[in-house]
């Protein structure tokens, strides 16, 4: 009798599971766009995708592992958080996204480590984005700290001014959705910052004010999501390269799901919002047995 017990609810969990990834292999499929998924239930290890091992262009999605990348440097003694970085007028990029530029418009100002970093997280600034990769001497550097974390599948080779030069060059960028709820995961678990600095970077992710109808949208009210997005403008005709939301949601019972959602070559940001928003709540849903 115990073995069939035991058999049942094994079965059971399979088909659950199951039916998860049917969920959102349909909300997956009523989008007209390339769309990876990828979730991990980080106390109780249970993970779904759906092209989770695809190549999709990350955006400013890779301003979180550039984070991460930053902080550790600080945790070696090369910055402190405190230590003033000087900002000249070229180091504001034109015609992009950015809110420091606004605050320091004419720049040749020193700005704190840990403004640009705050900056650069929670607002999506393009121009502080740029000024910390250069702080870390390249982005093939940052891109080495994540394989070193063991973090393979993803590639980070160009910064924001190259990717406004040339469309397709956002595609250089990319990362596979699973990859990145690892890394969502070693955060999370502090194997590669200290609990101050994990802490530090979850609080500038959960305060962001960029993607509030992507994976919060159709979450209960009070439901602490701690997301980086990335969006990518459209080509000649209409194309939008990404729109995309990577975070961690704490769930009622204080467990929680990684979620990575990147929808490409769409026409339609608003459809593709919609369906981050409908993936996230179905995740929500399955894992607090709603």
């Amino acid at each position: 009798m115990l073995v069939v017990i035991l058999f049942a609810v094994h079965a059971n969990g399979k088909a659950q599971k199951k039916s998860l990834a049917t969920a959102i292999d349909q909300v997956v499929r009523s989008i007209d766009a390339q769309t990876g998924v990828a979730i991990l239930h980080i106390e109780n290890r249970d993970t779904v995708s759906v092209h989770g091992k695809a190549h999709f262009p990350m955006q400013s999605v890779f301003k979180f592992p550039l984070a991460m990348a930053v902080l550790h440097a600080v945790e070696e003694g090369k910055f402190t958080l405190d230590q003033k970085i000087h900002v000249r007028k070229e180091d504001l990029l034109a015609n992009t996204w950015s809110p420091m530029a606004k605050k320091y418009p004419e720049g040749n100002v020193d700005v704190p480590l840990h403004e640009l970093l705050m900056y650069t997280v929670s607002f999506s600034d393009n121009s502080t984005c740029d000024i910390l990769f250069r702080l870390m001497g390249g982005v093939k550097n940052v891109q080495k700290y994540i394989h070193d974390l063991g973090i393979k599948s993803i590639a980070i080779v160009a910064t924001e001014e190259e990717m406004h030069r040339e469309w397709s060059v956002q595609f250089t960028n990319w990362c596979e959705p699973v990859a990145m709820v690892q890394l969502l995961d070693i955060l999370y678990k502090q194997k590669a910052l200290s609990k101050d600095n994990t802490e530090l970077l979850l609080k500038w992710m959960i305060e962001t004010p960029t993607g509030a109808h992507r994976i919060k949208e159709l979450l209960p009210a009070g439901t602490i999501v701690a997301h980086k997005t990335g969006t990518g403008g459209p080509d000649d005709k209409g194309v939008i390269g990404a729109i995309n939301d990577v975070g961690i949601v704490t769930l009622p019972n204080g467990k929680h799901i990684a979620i990575a959602v990147y929808i490409s070559r769409t026409t339609d940001e608003k459809k593709a919002e919609e369906a981050i928003a409908k993936i996230a709540k179905v995740a929500y849903d399955y894992y607090t047995g709603q």
